[in-house]
């Protein structure tokens, strides 16, 4: 008797098993049938892009080729690094992407991207003088999508949550842009404790002597000083400008911040910068390009790092 009941319990323990690994089976095949057509649902797709046309996607992009840097560092950001096929010739992050194939700079090779038979291209808005290249890819088959000019950090979001709707991961835009935001807000709190009187004066210098080139308003570096409560030394201009170096010495700032790689002793050979406050008092940084004026993902880690060099003390 007691070995008949230990068969028929052992029994039971089996069917038991049998019964829940058919039952994982059957759920785990319902969650994929699911997850196949939520990822079908999202498609097609109409996308007005900043070129003004309505860009029509019926599938879901499998091979993709970035035509910008800003526009590249977001395709990596949302996880499509396995669908890129072609780059342009300035990428450099992530380091993954020098394994891409190169299709040109701002004219690029418009036979070589036809051959690497993308079902995407991401073009961007400062490249409109292609639009004879952008037509040849249409005329194809490859759908292009032309990303606007971002100059702020909303236009930014904009940006990814477009290329993020293109490629199908609009779910994972929509984190990343969480992110930023969630990034973003934490430093202007930390920036709060800085009082009007202790706001710092900053000048930006973007190209060096002898033509020297800095950042006015409506820019992403502009942008990135209100944030931390800095004042712009060059917040009376507008866009990218140019200034003399008498203009620059008369506004006297606080700290230079310099994204094209010049020094503390390089500026300390120019005529007249040794009487300004930040080369006097040794207030001269170099922050990455990339970080201060390529509208991407890092932008906010562009923001950490200017927070931290013009206040140290605040941003430690």
């Amino acid at each position: 008797m007691k070995k008949l009941t230990a068969i028929w319990l052992s029994l039971l323990l089996v069917m038991s098993v049998l019964a829940g690994c058919a039952g994982a089976e059957t759920d785990h095949k319902a969650k994929g049938s699911q997850n196949k057509e939520t990822a079908t649902a999202a498609f097609p797709v109409s996308i007005k892009d900043a070129a003004g046309k309505t860009v029509e996607i019926k599938e879901q992009p499998k091979r993709i080729v970035s035509l910008i840097p800003s526009n590249t560092e977001v395709a990596y950001a949302l996880g499509l690094g396995d669908k890129m096929v072609g780059r342009s010739d300035f990428d450099n992050y992530p380091k993954e992407v020098e394994k891409v194939e190169k299709v040109g700079g701002l004219e690029f090779n418009v036979e070589k991207v036809i051959s690497l038979k993308p079902d995407l291209v991401l073009a961007h808005a400062s490249q409109m003088g292609s639009k004879d290249g952008f037509k040849q890819l249409e005329d194809a088959g490859i759908q292009v999508l032309t990303v606007n000019d971002a100059t702020s950090f909303k236009d930014v979001y904009k940006s990814i949550n477009m290329i993020g709707e293109a490629a199908g991961v609009k779910e994972a835009s929509t984190k990343l842009v969480d992110e930023m935001k969630t990034k973003l807000n934490d430093i202007k709190k930390q920036a709060e404790g800085i009082s009007k009187d202790k706001q710092k004066t900053v000048f930006v210098e973007v190209s060096g002597a002898p033509e020297i080139y800095t950042t006015g308003k409506n820019t992403f570096m502009d942008e990135m000083l209100s944030v931390i409560h800095a004042k712009n030394a060059a917040g009376d201009q507008t866009g990218w400008v140019q200034m003399t170096e008498e203009s620059i010495i008369k506004r006297n700032p606080d700290v230079i911040v310099t994204i094209d790689g010049s020094s503390l002793a390089d500026l300390k050979k120019r005529d007249g910068w040794n009487a300004m406050k930040a080369v006097k008092e040794k207030q001269v940084f170099q922050l990455n390009t990339d970080l201060a004026s390529r509208p991407g993902p890092r932008l906010v880690e562009g923001v950490e790092a200017l927070a931290k060099n013009v206040y140290p003390d605040t941003f430690k």
